[in-house]
């Protein structure tokens, strides 16, 4: 989710907690649980400084290690180490639950993005994205804003986010439902689809659908139940050649192979360099692709130069890679 859902939900985790009586009764272990609650609701992103070193380093770790098993696990105890130092006051028990609970939710509502999480590290490094849920959701952010609302007017916070929550619950599956509506109307108007790769909008009737079938690639939307095709792209295996091979060893090369699941790629040959790009059929904005990686590489075989990332203009690009001219 967005920075600013994960903040509310943080808040509203800590405020649950005063539902105990004893925590609603002791101030210092209140104060403590909500500060933990708002740091464990953010703690997992701290991996967003990786993209001050570069691109590559952030596409290949972002929602990675600090999303893991073991990161759940010790988030918490760090966070709780430097809350109980200013405020040694507070019950350390339930001060770690609350801040358990909120990194525990954190990763959890991340799985359903389409960008997902390896939240199953070390056991696997394959992403886990359901796809279900837009990473910022009006719905969702819009209702934990009514319950500040609430809560401001005077109603018990914990019991009122634990309401919301129950809501949310069953928004959640309304969602799943709305999404197997989706797939199954996917399979109805292209046949022998061996994949389909669903990203929910900020629209809540609109899906962008990337499609693999037999033989093409198919990139669509859903718009109120109806299936829309915008491109359709010949299924070309990545060929085992000496040019591909360099260009697979280029680090931003092996991010975006690391991290897209369906995309497609062009190789051109120049008087003086060859250029390969990837271009991820998942992100279609405007008749454009904007997450790609491309590589130049000189006669020899050797990187020129590359890039990887979110790119909205030709132009652009080349300014990015400080192009060769062709």
């Amino acid at each position: 989710m967005d920075t600013g859902t994960h903040v509310v939900m943080g808040l509203a985790i800590g405020s649950m907690a005063t539902i105990d009586p004893y925590i609603a009764s002791n101030p210092h272990t209140a104060t403590a649980i909500m500060v933990g609650a708002l740091i464990g609701s953010q703690a997992p992103d701290l991996d967003t400084i990786l993209k001050l070193k570069n691109n590559a380093k952030y596409i290949r770790n972002h929602r990675g290690i600090t999303h893991s098993i073991p990161a759940v696990c010790l988030w918490p105890l760090g966070i709780v180490a430097a809350i109980y130092a200013f405020i040694p006051d507070a019950n350390l028990l339930y001060l770690w639950i609350w801040t358990f609970l909120s990194v525990i939710l954190h990763v959890f509502v991340d799985i359903f993005n389409a960008y997902g999480t390896q939240a199953l590290r070390p056991f696997t490094r394959k992403w886990v994205a359901l796809g279900i849920i837009n990473t910022f959701d009006p719905i969702i952010f819009g209702l934990h804003i009514v319950g500040f609302i609430l809560w401001g007017l005077g109603l018990h916070p914990g019991y009122t986010f634990l309401a919301i929550y129950g809501v949310l619950i069953g928004y959640y599956i309304l969602r799943y439902r709305m999404q197997q509506k989706v797939i199954q109307q996917v399979r109805e108007v292209i046949p022998n689809v061996t994949n389909t790769i669903i990203s929910p909008t900020i629209y809540f009737n609109q899906w962008h659908l990337a499609i693999t079938a037999e033989e093409s690639f198919y990139v669509a939307r859903s718009v109120k139940n109806h299936i829309i095709i915008h491109d359709t792209f010949e299924k070309v295996p990545l060929p085992e050649t000496a040019v591909i091979e360099a260009a697979k060893f280029d680090e931003n090369v092996s991010a975006f192979l690391s991290f897209s699941p369906v995309y497609r790629w062009e190789m051109e040959e120049y008087n003086d360099h060859y250029e390969v790009r990837f271009i991820d059929l998942r992100y279609r904005s405007k008749d454009y692709y904007p997450f790609v990686a491309v590589v130049q590489l000189d006669l020899n075989l050797h990187i020129l130069s590359s890039y990887t990332g979110w790119i909205f203009s030709e132009e652009k690009l080349q300014q990015k890679l400080d192009i060769i001219p062709n």
